[in-house]
């Protein structure tokens, strides 16, 4: 995807790592920091810049809308995926009676909003089988009652990509409930298709190579009338300051109401260099180029003394993860060899995005091959 030219001009810091993390953190590319700068400057002129803030906040609206498969209008940008499903929440207004659908391959926020003892309905689990879940398995908890399925279209705990047109159709037949996808941990990886999901949810630092402090949020037109965040605020409002505005708060529907406040600007700017930079590359590239490089890992760590929890046969994106006893000694050995991927509770997690190289695959195996050994 990159030559080596273009790849140390816009990612200067990989030249001296092996960055196989971005499933956790993305490595933006100069132009986040250039936007960065740019922002400070606008901010410096005070309230003339708020000007070119909003005209940073439509372009990465449209932007995000472009990705999403949407148009501005069905897009807004909150602080962050978390605060995102908790606006969601609050629009569903759950009652007793009512059932929601999670499973267990997914990060918890967007599972644990409807965990809290104040939401009133009643959680289901889709649980996975040897790492995937199976639409069959989803079809026995669906019933009249189910009011959302949530779930993220690559698990960020073993890479798994749920087959999204499979599912939303068997939400459909079997029950009234909407459907909402998190995509972190797919956009700017993967080409999407997300037409059939009714709410769309991602976070700004990882594969999109943006910053912290933006929650990516897409609704569209044709069910914003039942994803409409009842919160205080000002910026989501019809009519904040209007006559009636001590008597009454009416939320903007749809996408809008999930942008509460003033936008994290900062953010905004980083988002949108990021995404016109992912652009300029191609996510299609991005994926042909990085996906040969996911496919030889898994097929060389199955032949490791480690225990897959990356399904075998399953579509991947950029996530592979294992789990070993040693999970700790292995990722400090791997460290110390300036090689960065994720370790948890006995889970090291593997992430390869465009900018990754056969290189650093083959260093990874090597040393990974050493470690085991060792320890």
């Amino acid at each position: 995807m990159l030559t080596p030219e273009t790849r140390n001009r816009d990612f200067p810091t990989l030249q001296d790592m092996v960055y196989l993390n971005t499933a956790a953190e993305g490595i933006p590319p100069r132009c986040v920091r250039e936007a960065l700068l740019q922002y400070g400057a606008d901010k410096q002129t005070g309230m003339d810049g708020r000007e070119p803030h909003f005209r940073e906040l439509e372009a990465a609206k449209a932007l995000v809308a472009e990705f999403y498969g949407l148009t501005a209008a069905e897009v807004a940008i909150c602080s962050c995926a978390s605060e995102a499903f908790n606006l969601a929440a609050l629009a569903l207004q759950l009652q007793p009676g009512d059932e929601v659908v999670v499973n267990n391959l997914d990060f918890p926020a967007g599972v644990t909003p409807w965990l809290q003892s104040s939401c009133r309905a009643t959680v289901r689990v889709w649980r996975s089988v040897d790492g995937a879940l199976r639409v069959e398995d989803l079809v026995g908890l669906l019933s009249p009652r189910t009011r959302l399925v949530t779930a993220s279209l690559v698990s960020f705990f073993n890479g798994f990509v749920l087959p999204l047109g499979e599912t939303v159709a068997a939400v459909r037949r079997h029950s009234p409930a909407l459907v909402a996808v998190d995509v972190t941990q797919a956009l700017g990886r993967i080409p999407l298709d997300l037409a059939d999901a009714d709410l769309i949810i991602s976070s700004s630092h990882k594969w999109i190579l943006a910053t912290h402090g933006g929650g990516l949020v897409g609704v569209p037109h044709r069910v914003a009338d039942r994803w409409t965040v009842p919160a205080g605020g000002w910026f989501h409002l019809q009519d904040a300051f209007g006559a009636e505005r001590f008597e009454r708060a009416v939320s903007q529907p749809g996408a809008p109401s999930f942008a509460v406040g003033m936008p994290n600007f900062a953010a905004v700017y980083a988002i949108r260099a990021a995404l016109e930079y992912l652009r300029g590359v191609g996510v299609a590239q991005i994926h042909a180029a990085a996906q040969p490089l996911v496919e030889q890992c898994r097929r060389e760590l199955q032949g490791l003394p480690i225990e897959m929890l990356t399904p075998a046969n399953e579509p991947l994106a950029g996530i592979l993860a294992f789990r070993h006893p040693r999970a700790a000694e292995i990722h400090q050995y791997l460290h110390q060899r300036n090689i960065h991927l994720m370790s948890h509770a006995g889970r090291l997690r593997i992430a390869l995005h465009g900018y990754n190289t056969a290189d650093d695959v083959q260093t990874l195996l090597r040393e990974l091959r050493t470690a085991l050994k060792q320890v």
